[in-house]
């Protein structure tokens, strides 16, 4: 079980890339547009949704993952406190901002207004994102599926 969902972690997070890409190139093309339509919703609400699946997929890896354990020290190692402490911390944090652009994005006045908020939250909440993952070039051991 473990290793199928690290696989599934590990290969959604292309999709979330994608979405979050899209979203954010599709706001930034339309970021003076003053009427919406149903195409300018979706790839914002992709970005949403996957990155909640991730999430989730994350959660259960975090308290399952061999690569998570808490001994005396384990600041001290750089691949246990990534996966420990900063992969996730950053994670969450980017996946309230990018809840939070969704949020507002919904509820703008307007659709430029609407724009403007996924530019700015899902465009932090991505690179937080870029920061956050266990590159090949960055954790030893780390894959790129």
């Amino acid at each position: 079980m473990y290793g199928g969902l690290l696989h599934a972690h590990s290969g959604l997070r292309w999709l979330v890339l994608v979405f979050l890409i899209w979203a954010i190139a599709n706001a930034f093309s339309k970021k003076n547009q003053t009427t919406a339509s149903k195409s300018d919703k979706m790839p914002v609400l992709l970005g949403l949704i996957f990155t909640h699946l991730q999430l989730v997929f994350g959660f259960i890896l975090y308290f399952i993952s061999p690569k998570v354990h808490f001994n005396p020290g384990f600041m001290k190692e750089t691949v246990t406190r990534f996966y420990a402490m900063e992969h996730i911390s950053l994670m969450l944090i980017a996946i309230v901002l990018i809840t939070i652009g969704y949020s507002k994005f919904k509820r703008a006045s307007s659709p430029e207004l609407g724009q403007k908020a996924v530019l700015f939250y899902y465009g932090l909440g991505l690179l937080l994102i870029l920061i956050s993952i266990p590159w090949p070039f960055r954790i030893a051991g780390a894959a790129w599926f």
